[in-house]
């Protein structure tokens, strides 16, 4: 599994927004905790820190429903806050470049072949919710990485198509995102309270 690591590095910052609740948020802005990085067989881009690209409303969006719904983060948030995050992306697993795509087609094939009637499988509705292969997936990937001696990802990148269409016919969806999963907490530059409008 190789890839031009050229290519892979993505320059310059980006800022992610990661939904949690309000006393966490306030540990992690005053600088005494980093966010802690997910770690569920579920999770949509592998284990790591969530991040939405770009979208405050989409982190604020998750943490409120996430309290209404405990189950969705097991009843870790009680009072919706968002953090912002400054990233540099650093070596970048990006879902939306074509080698990373092919590395993971590859991951799938080794899993399969190690795992032939075991996999999991992505359950969830039209959105997927719960993406147990995909996360298999790219777990595999970076355990393949490790074990040829490539350099580790330090971020993976993904854009997901979801929720209802905005008007008839539409290409575009109500809940549309790109979402950042940080790996490697160095690539994290700093912590910002979101300025509220």
């Amino acid at each position: 599994m190789s890839a031009n690591s050229r290519y892979e590095i993505l320059p310059g910052l980006l800022l992610g927004f990661h939904g949690t609740d309000a006393k966490i948020a306030e540990r992690v802005l005053a600088g005494h905790e980093h966010l802690t990085p997910s770690k569920n067989d579920y999770d949509w881009l592998g284990h790591g820190i969530y991040l939405w690209e770009y979208s405050p409303q989409r982190a604020e969006d998750f943490a409120r429903q996430s309290a209404k719904e405990p189950k969705i983060t097991k009843g870790k948030i009680e009072t919706p806050a968002v953090v912002g995050v400054i990233i540099d992306p650093g070596l970048c697993l990006n879902m939306l470049e074509a080698s990373a795509l092919e590395q993971a087609a590859l991951a799938y094939e080794a899993l399969a072949s190690n795992h032939p009637d075991k996999l999991p499988s992505n359950k969830g509705g039209a959105d997927l919710r719960q993406r147990h292969l995909d996360c298999a997936v790219l777990q595999m990937l970076h355990t393949i990485r490790a074990a040829e001696n490539l350099p580790s990802y330090d971020t993976v990148r993904g854009a997901f198509w979801e929720g209802d269409p905005i008007y008839p016919n539409a290409g575009f969806r109500a809940k549309n995102h790109v979402q950042i999963c940080i790996r490697n907490t160095d690539c994290i530059k700093g912590y910002f309270r979101v300025i509220s409008e």
